[in-house]
């Protein structure tokens, strides 16, 4: 029998904390489980760079994946598994709910994790936040902590 994997979003916030948990405490209880903790630095292909801001880009997203690594995924690996959970750090930039929905693919993950934070603005509004673009367009179960 293979190990079961859950994907679990963290936002370096109280929803990814309490997605956090959920998914640790999911783990020891099917026991040969495996957490990815995925963490994701939003980038939009509409932003728009001056050339000095594209000269510079590839140096700055390698300093802000490795600051995201630092402050907020090697700390939670750390912490599951300290709780004797197999687990694995990813840090990517990128569409959240795309990298989630296709980290949970690449591995076979019986869920994605990921906790609800309420609307902020019109951005939201309009083009719907993570977790309402992972309910709609996720291929296998997510689970939403609130």
């Amino acid at each position: 029998m293979t190990a079961s994997t859950i994907v679990v979003g963290l936002d370096g916030g109280e929803a990814g904390a309490r997605a956090l948990d959920f998914a640790t405490k999911q783990a020891k209880l099917i026991g040969d489980c495996e957490l990815k903790l995925v963490y994701v630095i939003e980038w939009s292909p509409f932003s728009f760079q001056t050339s000095e801001e594209n000269d510079q880009r590839h140096k700055r997203r390698e300093e802000e994946l490795a600051l995201a690594r630092e402050r907020i995924v090697d700390p939670a690996v750390k912490k599951v598994s300290e709780d004797g959970v197999t687990v694995q750090g990813i840090v990517k930039h990128g569409d959240v709910a795309d990298i989630l929905d296709d980290l949970a693919k690449k591995h076979g993950a019986q869920q994605i994790v990921v906790g609800r934070v309420g609307l902020r603005g019109l951005k939201e509004r309009m083009f719907g936040g993570v977790t309402g673009r992972l309910a709609v367009a996720s291929r296998g179960p997510l689970t939403i902590i609130p």
